[in-house]
């Protein structure tokens, strides 16, 4: 259930509309609410909240909000969407969904929407001899209301398509996945967990997209009732089709049960999400590297930020620990599955960016110092070694393909700190 609940939460932080939609109810049901508040003439109304003396100074008045609005609200979002579209040649469209994630952007569309719904539905409380001076007082605040929305739009947009503040965003999510879906307690039961799983019956998924979340809770508690164990071959991330094997089963005649109790434990999207992959972030920040990387950008620096942004995280992994790889009930085994592990989180983080910037003395000099960086606060000799073999791969890359001797001789020297470490 609560893996339903992430990948729900998921899915609702990528719908952009539905603030927006729901902004421009309000605005209809506020107009409402203004025709039923009207007072009789203007009696009992300040001077300075009449702003139409008449039924056509007051139609005037809200088409001219109403035209704003919406026209202001086209042109800028249409303008946002042009310069996201060139941004992301540089670093990967794969981060549009920041944007569209942005609880900013969806508030700012929607009062636009909301000032436009509310002038058109008030233009019904406009008679021949009906004129809503309360109703027009609001709609002229309603204006004055986007015109300070369209100043912070504007400023919002400049420094969310910077590429500091893109990354920014994604590390901030990585950070939060790596706190959510690692522990600071040891997982139990080392001797059973280090068991290899059985082979069974294979159990094949019943729809197609990429794997979201899956509910690991569930199922193992529906292997323990069923006397059975369940091997889940597929893991958050991976794209599923109906010919995918997603487990094993074991005895092999509670198949059909066992395809039964995946399709509901399983949510599945167009998309990869971050809900339970923690990797799903860390690609995102390395496609910003590789990018920044390529001949067409040539943008080292980026290469250098991204990789102090996953030093952080490596930094702040130091002492955590992963989810088992297997699930007990009763002292048993009942559910064995793929995990991320430290090894395949470095191998995801700095393989690709090694081999893009192997020419850039700076960006490995940056590795090798991120690497050392994190080895000062890591203990564990596993993850120290995992570490140490990174560098040894950096400091080949650079013997390999840097040509300037200096590049060499600094490089060299950082790999010979990290070796005596």
């Amino acid at each position: 259930m609560r893996a339903r609940l992430l990948a729900f939460r998921e899915w609702a932080g990528d719908v952009f509309w539905v603030i927006p939609v729901l902004l421009s109810a309000a605005g209809m049901l506020l107009a409402e609410a203004m025709r039923w508040l009207e007072v009789p003439g203007h009696a009992g109304l300040p001077p300075d909240l009449v702003f139409a003396a008449d039924a056509a100074g007051a139609r005037a008045l809200l088409g001219v909000v109403a035209g704003s609005a919406i026209g202001v609200a086209g042109t800028i979002f249409s303008i946002t969407i042009a310069a996201l579209s060139m941004t992301s040649g540089q670093m990967g469209p794969r981060l549009l969904r920041n944007f569209v994630r942005d609880s900013g952007n969806r508030w700012a569309l929607g009062l636009f929407l909301m000032t436009f719904a509310y002038a058109v539905t008030l233009q019904r409380g406009v008679g021949a001899q009906a004129v809503p001076h309360l109703g027009l007082a609001v709609a002229v605040g309603l204006a004055l209301l986007c015109t300070g929305t369209l100043a912070w739009f504007v400023h919002h947009v400049a420094t969310g398509i910077n590429v500091e503040t893109v990354i920014t965003l994604v590390h901030t999510e990585l950070m939060q996945a790596a706190a959510r879906l690692t522990h600071a307690d040891p997982p139990g039961a080392p001797v059973l967990l280090a068991l290899p799983p059985p082979r069974g019956a294979p159990v094949r998924c019943g729809g197609t997209g990429y794997l979201r979340a899956i509910d690991y809770g569930a199922l193992a508690d529906w292997a323990a009732a069923q006397d059975a164990v369940l091997v889940v071959m597929a893991r958050p991330g991976d794209y599923l089709h109906p010919a995918s094997r997603v487990a094993e089963v074991v005895p092999g005649t509670k198949r059909d049960e066992a395809e039964a109790a995946l399709r509901a434990a399983m949510s599945l999207g167009p998309s990869p999400a971050a809900a339970q992959d923690l990797e799903f972030a860390v690609r995102q920040l390395v496609e910003v590297a590789v990018r920044a990387l390529s001949p067409g950008v040539n943008d080292p620096f980026t290469a250098m930020a991204v990789l102090d942004r996953l030093g952080a995280v490596l930094a702040g992994l130091a002492g955590r620990h992963f989810p088992a790889p297997a699930l007990l009930r009763d002292q048993r085994v009942v559910l064995y599955r793929r995990v991320t592990t430290h090894t395949g989180l470095c191998d995801a983080m700095f393989h690709m960016i090694r081999e893009a910037g192997g020419r850039e003395a700076a960006v490995l000099i940056r590795l090798l110092e991120v690497l050392e960086a994190t080895l000062d606060v890591e203990a564990d000799p596993a993850r120290r070694t995992v570490l140490q073999r990174h560098a040894r791969l950096a400091l080949a890359t650079g013997r390999r393909c840097i040509a300037d001797e200096a590049g060499c001789e600094d490089l060299e020297l950082r790999a010979a700190s990290i070796a005596q470490a």
